[in-house]
């Protein structure tokens, strides 16, 4: 029980500890709660809400550095899931269950066609050294209409032995090459209960412009075109959505 992320990977390594539970601040039935899950009367469902960091993250970075990103002059690793890429003891989004689940992507909108008026100017993005850089990098969000959506179905196969409940958690990816920017960020989640052997579908409906933004190092809110990467949860599994810009 801890109000936060606590290094415990004396016991994260130990061969003789199976699973841990994390009850944070577990409240007046937190006993009968606990009890429930120890004993596999409750099938828990839920995600770490926070990275739990190695102990040796408090050394990298002082209090008084407030950035959550990576600051390439001290060497600052950043903050949370979104900016740092470092070793960590527990990963955002990070839970077991009493069974296992699997995904697959049944329908998804592989691109979005943005026709550009006379008052909507491409934006300069910077990128990694030889990487490809579009004709027209970015627009302005404030000077779209956003009027469009991500639309992607996932079918959660409970493969396991046991009811249980599974949070489908979805981030996005900026297209490869684009520097200085957040590694990966949450765009939805959905729960979903599903008996033992049995699937459901989970169907998403995005708007493009949340779920792909990013605010560059300047503090402009743009919208990248190309190639952009959603993620459905933590096993691996990932589509593209292209972004074209018609001048």
């Amino acid at each position: 029980m801890s109000g936060g992320g606590v290094d415990i990977s004396f016991a994260e390594n130990n061969p003789k500890i199976k699973a841990i539970l994390w009850a944070s601040y577990p409240g007046q039935e937190g006993g009968r709660a606990i009890a429930d899950v120890i004993f596999g009367k409750y099938n828990p469902g839920g995600r770490l809400p926070l990275t739990w960091y190695q102990a040796n993250y408090v050394d990298m970075l002082p209090m008084t550095s407030m950035s959550l990103r990576p600051v390439i002059d001290t060497g600052f690793p950043g903050r949370t899931y979104k900016f740092y890429n470092g070793s960590v003891v527990y990963p955002f989004g990070h839970g077991l269950s009493y069974t296992r689940f699997k995904y697959m992507l049944t329908h998804a909108k592989p691109s979005i066609d943005i026709k550009l008026d006379k008052f909507q100017h491409c934006h300069s993005l910077r990128y990694d050294e030889a990487s490809y850089v579009p004709p027209c990098p970015a627009i302005l969000i404030d000077d779209l209409k956003c009027d469009q959506d991500l639309e992607f179905e996932v079918e959660v196969m409970n493969v396991g032995k046991m009811d249980g409940t599974k949070v489908v958690l979805v981030y996005s990816q900026p297209p490869s090459g684009v520097a200085r920017t957040h590694i990966k960020q949450v765009i939805g989640f959905k729960k979903v209960f599903v008996k033992a052997g049995d699937k459901s579908k989970v169907n998403f409906r995005i708007n493009a412009c949340a779920a792909l933004g990013l605010v560059d190092y300047r503090g402009y809110k743009l919208l990248p075109s190309g190639s952009h990467t959603i993620l459905i949860g933590d096993r691996g599994m990932s589509f593209p959505i292209v972004i074209n810009y018609d001048q």
